[in-house]
């Protein structure tokens, strides 16, 4: 593709954080910003130029929307496919592609392609109906955590099944849906490599930080990892060669199990920017939304070195409801602009830089 100037406005497919934190990383690049979204008075669709709000099945609107867009981008994978293929009619680049789309909405495609590209995955199990987990759950080695194929995400979708009593009432509480059966793996430690590819194949990646997660989201994101470096290469050479894989173009994320032995096993991938790299735009020469930008509008990816050590925390629920006068020097705080404070949802996040980089 061919580099877009300053000017030029990015189209982005969600209202969320996400697209809020890419649209304010966009404006101070000098591009306009169009939202598409079914919400009224969005996160993202105020910091944005123009909002569309309509269905992604409204392909009227999709239309308008793709035809004031000099290349469009998304905020969230589960966008339908339909609305991805009306972006592509209108002949306007859709970063990323359908491919990455596919695989990443389906856990047990995902799963399969991973796989096939030698980056392994914890043992699974397809389930198409209750009476499949017994005999899964055996074969997957007696303790699993069945989830749903499609839309999981921050715990949602997702039970334990300990034995084959418990069958159906798992199956009950993922909703009745087709789902995977993934063995249970006693991990040390969860890591993500936030990676990210241009338009020419030029990839790049940032420090891999070390997650923690409370009730299935994500509370804090730490790096450095405190890994030995060689397993932080590693997962960083397979997060390279997973976006290789899918000719992908922007930012993803490759979530990774680190064993005791030290070997990786590939949770998911998310083909957007993440929750986990939130900390590197205050710690690193180029944060996530800005390279995300640069890469989807066929610029040069920006450095990705990190100038400090760091740690990201979550704001869920009331913990939004930050005063400001309590921040120390070294906080950085991020709002997103949600109007109501529940349960499980993130308001914001700080980051906290917690002194230059040594190593």
């Amino acid at each position: 593709m061919s580099m877009i100037a300053p000017g030029s406005t990015i189209g982005i497919l969600g209202g969320g954080q996400l697209g809020r934190m890419l649209a304010s990383a966009a404006n101070q690049l000098g591009f306009d910003v169009h939202i598409f979204c079914p919400e009224d008075d969005a996160p993202a669709s105020r910091a944005a130029r123009q909002t569309w709000i309509a269905d992604y099945s409204d392909d009227a609107a999709l239309r308008a929307f793709a035809k004031s867009c000099d290349v469009v981008t998304l905020e969230f994978e589960n966008i339908p496919a339909s609305t991805a293929k009306a972006i592509a009619d209108c002949g306007v680049a859709l970063h990323p592609g359908p491919k990455a789309l596919a695989i990443s909405q389906d856990r047990a495609e995902e799963k399969a392609f991973l796989n096939s590209i030698d980056i392994p995955t914890a043992p699974y199990e397809i389930i198409s109906a209750a009476a499949d987990i017994p005999g899964a759950l055996e074969r997957v080695g007696g303790t699993g955590v069945l989830k749903t194929r499609r839309d999981g995400y921050d715990g949602k979708g997702q039970s334990w099944v300990r034995s084959s009593g418990d069958a159906d009432i798992a199956w009950d509480a993922i909703g009745a849906a087709p789902a995977v059966l993934e063995a249970a793996i006693p991990f040390e430690c969860e890591i993500s490599v936030i990676v990210a590819r241009s338009s020419v194949g030029e990839t790049l990646s940032w420090a891999p930080p070390r997650n923690a997660h409370v009730d299935g989201i994500l509370s804090r994101s730490i790096v450095p990892s405190g890994l030995d470096k060689n397993v932080e290469t590693r997962a960083r050479e397979q997060a390279m060669k997973l976006v290789e894989a899918l000719d992908y173009v922007g930012v993803l994320a490759l979530e990774f199990f680190v064993l005791s032995d030290r070997s990786l096993l590939a949770n998911e991938f998310a083909p957007r920017v993440h929750n986990s790299g939130h900390w590197t735009p205050e710690a690193c020469q180029t944060g996530q939304f800005e390279q995300h930008i640069r890469a989807i509008s066929g610029w040069p990816l920006g450095d990705t070195r990190r100038l400090f050590d760091a740690e990201m925390r979550n704001l869920i629920g009331d913990q939004g409801l930050v005063d400001p006068t309590s921040l120390k020097p070294d906080e950085t705080l991020t709002l997103y602009g949600k109007r109501d404070a529940r349960p499980g949802r993130k308001m914001g996040h700080i980051t906290r830089r917690i002194a230059p980089r040594k190593d």
